[in-house]
């Protein structure tokens, strides 16, 4: 599917205020607000925009510490590929799962109140799964950049 210029700069506006109504919108772009509102509409019937969300603060709700964890699977059985995919999805403190190439077989990005929740984590959820042979954790000393903005 094809987007023009206009519909590039709604979807940055979107992503950088998900609340701006379609009327901002069209102020800005210097579009109608009935334009706008179907240019979204398309955007989300094509599954182009797929979600609306707030950001939390970390900090503020006490769950500042973020690893990341690489997960090798002991082997790489279909069956267990796709069981330790819907096992991780129930894991409230897994923000992020990517299957990977390399010496790893998944990127997890975990975010929890402190190391004694991780290590909680880790022993009681996490290393339970018994088809996991290691798990490599990388602790994140300060956050540089954290954006889920896209440049269309």
């Amino acid at each position: 599917m094809e987007y023009d210029q206009k519909d590039r700069e709604i979807m940055w506006l979107l992503q950088t205020d998900s609340k701006i109504t379609t009327k901002e919108i069209s102020l800005k772009l210097n579009l109608s607000a009935t334009a706008v509102y179907e240019r979204i509409k398309k955007m989300e019937r094509n599954k182009v925009i797929t979600n609306y969300v707030a950001v939390l603060d970390k900090e503020k709700i006490d769950k500042s510490f973020v690893v990341f964890c690489q997960i090798k699977l002991v082997q790489h059985k279909q069956e267990l590929v796709r069981k330790f995919e819907k096992e991780v999805l129930q894991f409230d403190e897994v923000l992020e799962c990517y299957n990977i190439s390399g010496d790893y077989d998944y990127f997890l990005k975990v975010v929890v109140k402190n190391m004694k929740a991780y290590r909680d984590f880790l022993n009681n959820k996490l290393t339970t799964i018994d088809y996991i042979g290691s798990a490599y954790s990388t602790f994140i000393i300060n956050e540089v950049k954290n954006s889920s903005r896209i440049t269309v």
